[in-house]
């Protein structure tokens, strides 16, 4: 399913009470590929609840099944079978990714050091994102890369007999980079090490220890984070998995219950890893009212609800040392800039300009054709706020095709004093399809846009 040849489904958002009620968000987007990963490589059966059906999601399923394992919905539930560690199967056909960059590069990781050819293809948005920073390991460990323009898709790769073990220094913050040599090492003999200067999101690593595969972590004074992973060992089914709940998802109903005047919401089961809750420390920060309330563990997880009220919030600068904590959230953090007393100032912005589209432009022209005050550097932005949304909104928002533009940017107008128009809302379904439902069924309003 490309889910980018449809018509465009241009939507506004406007300003008609607060929001209330409790809602519970899907599952997180990079935990529900490494389920259908993990589980389709693990003997044994794996059963998943609370996944993320997003498109991207289901593409990484696909794929794990045209490679031998079995993967069937059973209710609310999905029930893999896994081929075993080791015994992926060369797939017949190529492997279509749509837009999914996660699962593409996680899969390149995973297939790469098998003796078979994979062929990855992908919408022209994915076509156009560079692969070379997964690709490089690869080919270290003697993977062969077949491509008709320099590492972008449709590409082909074809393993070695046997794959050597690398020692791979991630040269930057880069939680996929990490995950693919991780990945690509389960089938390799030996020890495959990564050296990570700087801790990104450590999900593949407590996936991996759960689904069985002997992996260390050692993290020495100066932060500097070293994982080994013995290749070649079992992985084994895990009986019940739950998917905490995804924080990017979450962020944009948080920020939207904060800006909207009179605002009282509960967002259930929302994952808190360390490496993911630098949004909700920022908006703690600029003096937002977010009680974290029943905090839990969850598959390995850290997890709790986020009780959120409407609140008055300030501006604040944000070090680009957060950045890799919150690397989805800067567009909905510069809509809540938006509503601060003051200037936001963000740093460290560089891996926005790489994302499904220019994030970092396309949330600064976001900003100007609302009105709000702002200047965009190389890697950095500033938001200078009106408190109480007077004078903003009005404009029609170029998403780029990129579902995190256009639910930003709906949120805002939930807030603001004129309404906000999306061009395109048809590709919000890639990461997160009930957007529209819970929003209007908290209160907010969400209508076509008249042309």
């Amino acid at each position: 399913m490309s889910g980018h040849a449809s018509a465009p489904r241009p939507l506004t958002s406007r300003r008609t009470g607060a929001l209330r009620g409790r809602v519970r968000v899907p599952g997180d987007k990079s935990i529900s590929h490494r389920a259908f990963l993990f589980g389709g490589l693990a003997s044994g059966r794996t059963r998943v609840t609370g996944l993320l059906e997003g498109e991207d999601v289901l593409a990484t399923g696909r794929a794990m099944r045209q490679m031998g394992a079995r993967i069937e919905r059973d209710g609310e539930a999905w029930v893999i079978d896994g081929v075993g560690n080791g015994a992926l199967l060369e797939p017949e056909g190529v492997l279509d990714f749509g837009n999914a960059g996660t699962g593409s590069r996680l899969t390149m990781g995973l297939v790469g050091t098998y003796e078979f050819t994979t062929t990855f293809v992908g919408d022209a948005s994915l076509s156009r994102r560079p692969m070379a920073r997964v690709l490089d390991p690869l080919r270290e460990m003697g993977v062969q890369v077949l491509a008709r323009c320099k590492d972008r898709l449709p590409l082909s790769l074809r393993g070695p007999r046997i794959a050597a073990p690398i020692e791979y220094r991630v040269p930057m913050a880069s939680a996929q980079v990490k995950s693919a040599v991780l990945l690509a090492g389960l089938n390799t003999p030996g020890v495959t090490t990564v050296i990570e200067p700087v801790m990104t999101r450590d999900h593949t690593e407590k996936m991996l220890e759960g689904f069985g595969a002997s992996v260390s972590v050692e993290t020495d004074g100066a932060g500097v984070r070293t994982i080994r992973l013995q290749g070649q060992g079992e992985l084994k089914g895990v009986p019940d998995f739950v998917v905490p709940g995804d924080p990017s998802s979450a962020a944009f109903l948080v920020v939207a219950a904060l800006l909207v005047p009179g605002s009282d919401v509960v967002v259930e089961n929302a994952l808190m890893n360390p490496t993911r809750t630098g949004l909700v420390e920022t908006l703690r920060e600029m003096g937002a009212d977010i009680e974290i309330v029943n905090p839990r563990l969850s598959g390995g997880e850290d997890v709790a609800d986020l009780h959120v009220r409407h609140s008055a919030l300030r501006g604040v600068s944000v070090p680009a040392a957060r950045a890799p904590s919150m690397i989805d959230e800067y567009p909905v953090l510069a809509v809540a800039a938006a509503f601060a007393e003051g200037t936001t100032r963000m740093e460290g912005l560089d891996e926005l300009r790489v994302k499904e589209s220019d994030r970092l432009a396309a949330v600064a022209a976001g900003l100007a054709a609302n009105g709000v005050a702002h200047e965009e550097g190389p890697d950095w932005l500033t938001v200078t706020g009106r408190p109480d949304g007077r004078g903003l909104g009005g404009g029609t928002v170029e998403t780029h095709l990129d579902h995190r533009i256009a639910m930003s940017f709906l949120v805002m107008g939930l807030a603001s004093e004129k309404p906000v128009t999306v061009d395109d809302a048809t590709m919000i379904a890639t990461s997160f399809p009930e957007f529209e439902g819970l929003v209007t069924g908290l209160g907010g309003t969400l209508e076509p846009a008249t042309r």
